[in-house]
């Protein structure tokens, strides 16, 4: 943690009530992600690095979706760079029956979520898609008017907001962890695994042959949301766990900024202004989704959306899970009874590991209530 250093989050949210393939019109895209074409991301057509589960895509020479072994189209290397993570077959595929099923059994296991009585939100305009580009404060008073903060000592949500002030929001300055902020990284990691819900995550993810041990998923977990890479002209100025939970400023919008607690503690300090809503749901209880406009520090985010009163732990899970399961495609994911879904997308440019991508941006798509 940096003294007296603030910092941002990033998300995007849509709605539906039956199955989703495509993000709704309104919704906006990460700027970083439009106009960018997969087959123009990679550097080798004919290798699977980088490009393990893509989506199809008739341009390329061949492929590494888990399909291929049936269609006999794979590239030469799919088996050594994507078969081990259990990808190589149809039948390893986790259906969306499965992804629905553990994320009930995550929302039921997360204890450490927000009460009733917790919060108290004052949500106020509630406005069309169409008007979310006029940048209009229509709420002339905070989003949240009262946070119980005795949450906050709890030790996922210490460790997660020890986390907040460890990057710099502008695209294109990189940056830099000291010792304390990678141990920083290791502990939110290590107090997240002590959790139901993440307990959870790691039992169905290790019977479905992803990782091996528990070990493996937490060096895969660091590197997928705090590895590197840069989105700007500087290398390193960007990761998915900032992009996400913290948020970033590029050509002067806001980018991500997904987190409900950031978001409170940035407005309680007179840096984000709330501007409107969109969307409201599902169901009365916390976690529950909100699309909303804002300004944060004088820039702008059109279009966001966050869990708000859920755990740190609950979101780190469902985003993980979705972006394992469901690399750069809507997935569907069922809570307390009510279909939500979560669209992440891969960051392409650069790997790790044997491979594998980053993590770029990962956003709540909700039902209407």
């Amino acid at each position: 943690m940096r003294p007296g250093r603030s910092s941002p989050l990033t998300l995007g949210v849509i709605t539906a009530d039956e199955d989703l393939n495509e993000p709704e019109p309104f919704l906006e895209l990460e700027e970083e992600m439009e106009g960018a074409p997969a087959s123009d991301l990679y550097s080798a057509p004919n290798s699977c690095r980088g490009r393990c589960l893509e989506a199809f895509d008739k341009h390329h020479l061949c492929h590494c979706n888990a399909r291929c072994p049936k269609f006999g189209n794979c590239c030469e290397d799919f088996e050594s760079l994507c078969g081990r993570e259990g990808f190589s077959h149809t039948s390893d595929v986790i259906t969306k029956g499965e992804t629905q099923s553990i994320s009930e059994k995550i929302y039921r296991a997360d204890t450490n979520k927000a009460q009733e009585e917790d919060i108290v939100l004052n949500r106020q305009k509630c406005i069309s898609p169409s008007e979310a580009r006029d940048q209009v404060d229509r709420c002339p008073e905070p989003l949240f008017t009262y946070v119980n903060e005795k949450l906050f000592s709890k030790p996922t949500y210490a460790a997660f907001i020890n986390l907040l002030d460890n990057y710099q929001r502008a695209v294109g300055r990189g940056e830099h962890f000291t010792a304390q902020q990678l141990a920083e990284q290791d502990t939110f990691l290590s107090e997240v695994m002590k959790t139901a819900v993440m307990k959870e995550l790691y039992g169905f993810l290790h019977q479905q042959n992803r990782y091996s041990t528990e070990q493996e998923f937490v060096n895969d977990l660091k590197n997928m949301w705090f590895g590197l890479y840069s989105r700007g002209k500087e290398d390193g100025d960007s990761g998915g766990f900032e992009h996400v939970f913290l948020g970033e400023v590029k050509k002067g919008k806001v980018s991500g900024f997904h987190n409900w607690i950031h978001f409170y503690m940035q407005e309680k300090e007179g840096l984000v202004d709330y501007y409107s809503h969109i969307c409201d749901g599902p169901g009365d209880s916390y976690p529950r989704v909100l699309a909303l406009q804002f300004s944060w520090d004088g820039y702008y985010k059109e279009m966001g959306s966050a869990f708000i009163g859920s755990s740190p732990e609950f979101e780190f899970a469902l985003y993980s899970l979705c972006f394992i399961a469901r690399p750069g495609k809507v997935c569907q994911l069922s809570l307390g009874g009510h279909p939500l879904a979560i669209q992440t997308y891969t960051w392409d440019k650069s790997t790790y590991g044997n491979g594998k991508k980053h993590i770029a941006t990962a956003y709540v798509v909700s039902p209407t209530q």
